[in-house]
């Protein structure tokens, strides 16, 4: 009897535990789910399996290197890029719902920082297919603390969609955007986006672009109704009205009308179509003689009869010369105008195989690829992000890093979906990879198949310029151009609760490092405390989250300062003598030299250094590097806040010594003579990094720039 109790109770626990696999889920997947159940509810990622009509992340097609686009999405905070991203890959068929920012679930927005704050913090990649081009997308962010990843991402790509906001216009960290693109000559699109906010204009908004940009806009679409109006948009190339309809209760954007215009259905918008596109007729021949000399061949009397197969190619060789920039519109959040996005990407911006890199002639077919971005995995470790320009790239094979002079060996290579990534055995040149095992690789190395590969590359480029550099020859040092790092803004000090978890913050702070080369971390030699540098209030507070968060230690940060730099409005002469006598040797030194402002493309510490033709060459052999060594330690400290001088040039106009007098001495008295400068010359105060000018730090941070310094002489 107690058996068959026994017998009854045990299949009854094992039907409750089937039931509750089958319905809920595994142990094991709970075992694997447990570090990750605070964001369990949220995570809406890309499908790795099929499911219902969602594209498989193994399906990404793999076509020729002429339909591969390589598109970064760029704007001013809160413009519309991640709702954009996240409409794209919904069309494309890698998500199966609509993802908001709000309700943080979007696709690129993973970190649990972007998805408490609702902002983008870091660039995240992602690979889909779209009317058989293959598009490597990455979304930047669009705060000013977090510039360097728009910066790093902007070097590797072939062409970029800057997002507007329809009521703002260009706003400031637009500007600071489009500067990017232009330094790496990216050509753009720009999608006027949230035309269905109040307020938004068109009109105010292109003007906006022409003005403060200073470039050309080509009207490429006209919107049907402006703020709560908005229903649709006319495509001017084509002539044809595109309307959004919800169909069976549902407004995802995915089913649209595309109509041509005619007068029945609504003659004024046919003739502002018509004049628009008669305007844009007229602005691409005026920019491209090929599409001239066709116009005013063919259809010079009458402009409505040319074909818009015709104007779509002279509209891609204005957009990839960055004579002009199309602009469309739309409004992601209300799912209208994406799939029009979509279709000018793969039709104006440019393939990688249409971008002038010179260097590829001489790697030829051996691989060559940048990393330019390093991420920290805790099972697999670092991920490097590569831009592989040619060759190819293979798991299991052994890689050069001519910038660390390192071999290293790829173990993994995989495909890049935000925070999902699928293995991959090859990845061709002009893609985008993620490579695993490279321990020694940061922001900006160069790497290729074999050191000998790239004496091979130094080899060829030595013998086109009619020479051979034995230096290139020797170190194989034919890089590519790597990522420029802004100096930090703000600054603050770090401590651990405790000096036993002082090795844990370090090893914290050293992963960081190496995925943020912007972060700084430096110790005070007079506190000997860990002192974090960063480019804002927002970046310092998101690694202090993280170190919390992911690696456990609880940390304690100091009060915030900013870094500035101190600097001379005016010239100034000065002169200085250092009369001591130490024992029973006499050291006699007088200095006489200038200070004045130099300015230069990108402001440094370090001064410009220059000697008058009436000093000794002999007595420059002895004692330059003690000039220069005074010189440089009195710009470490300025006069008025105790920060370094910066954009400044110093002539030595006079140099005399009293025989035996030591270089010590010498460097002290040369020291002293540049701050002797410093108080001739009239001191201010600015800041410094990645910024369009100091006014926008301080109002992005809510401070106040200071004015008093330099109203008065020192």
């Amino acid at each position: 009897m107690i058996l068959t109790k026994l017998r009854k109770f045990i299949v009854n626990q094992q039907k409750a535990s089937s039931w509750h696999i089958n319905h809920v889920c595994s142990h094991r997947t709970r075992v694997i789910l447990k570090g990750f159940i605070s964001q369990a509810s949220l995570r809406r990622n890309y499908s790795s399996l099929p499911e219902n009509d969602i594209k498989s992340l193994r399906s990404i097609i793999n076509p020729p290197m002429a339909k591969i686009r390589n598109i970064g999405i760029m704007a001013h905070i809160d413009a519309g890029k991640t709702t954009t991203t996240e409409r794209i890959l919904y069309y494309s068929g890698y998500t199966g719902s609509l993802g908001d920012v709000d309700d943080g679930d979007t696709v690129t927005d993973f970190m649990a920082q972007e998805r408490e704050r609702g902002i983008t913090i870091q660039s995240a990649a992602v690979t889909f297919d779209w009317k058989g081009c293959r598009v490597n997308l990455i979304d930047t962010p669009g705060h000013v603390d977090f510039t360097l990843e728009v910066e790093r991402c902007l070097r590797v790509l072939d062409g970029a969609v800057a997002v507007f906001d329809a009521s703002a216009g260009v706003e400031a960290q637009t500007l600071t955007v489009w500067r990017q693109a232009d330094k790496h000559h990216v050509p753009r699109i720009c999608f006027l986006n949230k035309m269905d906010k109040t307020g938004a204009s068109f009109n105010y908004a292109i003007e906006s672009i022409r003005k403060k940009l200073k470039t050309k806009p080509l009207l490429l679409q006209l919107p049907i109704g402006e703020a709560k109006a908005f229903k649709g948009l006319v495509d001017v190339v084509t002539m044809e009205k595109v309307i959004w309809t919800p169909v069976s209760n549902s407004d995802d954007g995915k089913q649209f009308v595309r109509e041509p215009l005619t007068e029945l259905n609504d003659p004024e918008l046919l003739l502002e179509a018509k004049e628009a596109r008669n305007a844009l007729i007229e602005q691409v021949a005026d920019l491209d003689d090929e599409f001239a000399d066709l116009v005013l061949g063919e259809f010079i009397e009458n402009f409505d009869l040319l074909p818009a197969e015709k104007l779509h190619p002279a509209i891609r060789r204005v957009t990839m010369a960055q004579r002009a920039v199309p602009v469309l519109c739309g409004s992601a959040l209300k799912n209208k105008g994406v799939q029009p996005l979509l279709d000018a990407i793969t039709m104006y911006l440019p393939s990688p195989d249409e971008r002038n890199n010179e260097f590829l002639q001489w790697y030829k077919d051996d691989l060559c690829a940048l990393a330019f971005k390093v991420l920290h995995d805790k099972q697999r470790g670092p991920l490097v992000f590569m831009r592989i320009y040619s060759g190819t790239m293979k798991p299991q094979s052994a890689v050069h890093n001519i910038n660390g002079n390192c071999t290293e060996r790829i173990s993994r290579l995989l495909l890049p979906f935000a925070d999902q990534h699928i293995e991959i055995p090859s990845l061709t040149a002009g893609n985008i990879a993620l490579a695993v095992g490279l321990k020694q690789t940061s922001t900006g190395d160069t790497i290729v198949s074999s050191k000998a590969s790239a004496l091979a590359a130094a080899r060829r480029a030595g013998r086109n310029e009619g020479k051979i550099h034995r230096k290139n020859m020797e170190t194989g040092s034919l890089l590519l151009a790597g990522v420029e790092i802004p100096e930090p803004v703000f600054f603050c000090t770090i401590e651990p609760p405790s000096v036993a978890k002082q090795p844990e913050l370090d090893r914290a702070l050293n992963c960081l490092q190496r995925e943020d080369p912007s972060l700084k971390v430096r110790l005070d030699p007079d506190s000997g405390q860990t002192v974090l540098c960063g480019m804002g209030e927002l970046h310092i507070e998101i690694i202090n989250d993280r170190i919390k968060r992911e690696y456990g230690v609880e940390t304690f940060l100091g009060p915030l300062q900013i870094a500035y730099r101190e600097t001379i409005l005016n010239s100034g002469h000065a002169t200085d003598t250092l009369d001591r006598t130490l024992g029973e040797k006499r050291h006699l030194v007088t200095v006489e030299l200038e200070v004045r402002p130099c300015a230069r493309e990108k402001s440094e510490v370090v001064p410009v250094i220059e000697y008058a033709e009436n000093i000794r060459e002999e007595l420059l052999q002895e004692f330059q590097e003690a000039i220069e060594n005074g010189i440089r330690s009195a710009y470490l400290q300025g006069p008025l806040l105790g920060f370094p001088i910066q954009d400044v040039a110093v002539t030595l106009c006079s140099l005399t010594l009293h025989p035996g007098t030591s270089t010590t001495m010498v460097s002290a008295c040369v020291s002293r003579c540049v701050q002797k400068g410093h108080h001739i010359g009239v001191i201010t105060v600015d800041t410094i990094g990645f910024h369009p000018s100091a006014s926008q730090i301080f109002q992005s941070h809510g401070l106040h720039q200071p004015q008093a310094p330099h109203q008065q002489g020192l």
